[in-house]
């Protein structure tokens, strides 16, 4: 599987936010903490806002927080946002036919894993046996 800049930034974000105490985490330092462009931020945050997996506030001590806990955010639930569906199955000619299944096979293994894998096993840095 291939990701995009955009989602891998967006991981990081969340997992930033995930491994940040309770209360708002301003932009500046996710992108500070994370080497992401600020306005490449500011955008990917606001994606991840209006689909309801952050939660933002304005002002001197405004910022972001996750808007579930990190352990109910699934990796799969931000690459999902970030790139749009999953991908389908692609269909070979011939005798290569079989392909399909294989790949649709890996695709699947792929989504398992990633919704397995939960902010919060990232922020403790304890992944589950995969």
């Amino acid at each position: 599987m291939r990701l995009s800049a955009r989602t891998q930034y967006a991981l990081r974000a969340a997992a930033e936010l995930a491994a940040a105490p309770p209360g708002p985490v301003p932009a500046e330092r996710i992108a500070t903490a994370q080497d992401i462009p600020r306005r490449f931020l500011d955008n990917i945050l606001l994606q991840l806002r209006r689909a309801g997996l952050i939660n933002s506030q304005r002002g001197p001590d405004g910022g972001y927080w996750l808007a579930r806990p990190a352990d109910e955010i699934s990796l799969a639930d931000i690459i999902v946002v970030i790139e749009g569906v999953w991908p389908q199955s692609e269909r070979f000619p011939g005798v290569a036919g079989p392909l399909a299944g294989v790949w649709t096979a890996l695709r699947e293994h792929e989504r398992t894993t990633l919704t397995e894998i939960t902010l919060a096993h990232i922020a403790s840095g304890s992944l589950p046996p995969l």
